[in-house]
């Protein structure tokens, strides 16, 4: 059964980490479902885990007449490429059946790759930095608990917040 993490985020500094991944789930045992999914990522040990948030309870976005999230963000050490690591992200949500039928809509998990090293790619497939990371209250507020330094496009953590309304992304009670 997986552990919940209720402690306080573990942050880093910015280069002991390749990637962030953004992880959420609105169906079944949220908190468990994101355990789970971090659990299986690191697995056989390619991808390391340094760092994670506290997992966030947040409003659903794009499509709202769904249930609330649980979201959460890791920090890791991965040594394969960045369409390696979609991939093995790819390959978890698929392992854990999760389901494509609408966009933005409800999923027992969700693993995006946020930022790949200090990279930039536009392929159909893989944008990185996250093409709509700014527009995400939900992704930058577990974001700064493990990379509060982090820039993205030349922006901080806090600027892009200051855009947004971040008023319905709470930490979890007992998680």
């Amino acid at each position: 059964m997986p552990q919940s993490h209720s402690g306080p985020a573990t942050k880093v500094p910015r280069n002991p980490f390749d990637a962030v991944l953004g992880l959420g789930s609105n169906i079944g045992d949220r908190v468990g479902n994101i355990e789970d999914a971090i659990a299986r990522l690191t697995a056989d040990g390619v991808i390391k885990l340094v760092a994670r948030s506290r997992y966030y309870r947040t409003a659903p976005w794009g499509v709202t007449d769904q249930d609330w999230f649980v979201n959460a963000c890791i920090a890791v050490k991965a040594d394969v490429s960045a369409r390696e690591l979609l991939a093995r992200c790819q390959a978890v949500e698929n392992g854990m059946a999760r389901v494509r039928t609408q966009r933005w809509g409800p999923r027992n998990i969700d693993v995006d790759v946020l930022t790949f090293r200090d990279q930039k790619i536009v392929e159909p497939d893989l944008v990185v930095p996250h093409p709509r990371i700014a527009e995400r209250a939900f992704v930058l507020v577990p974001l700064k608990d493990v990379a509060p330094d982090i820039r993205i496009d030349g922006a901080s953590i806090d600027e892009m917040l200051s855009r947004l309304d971040a008023s319905d992304v709470q930490p979890l009670a007992g998680a």
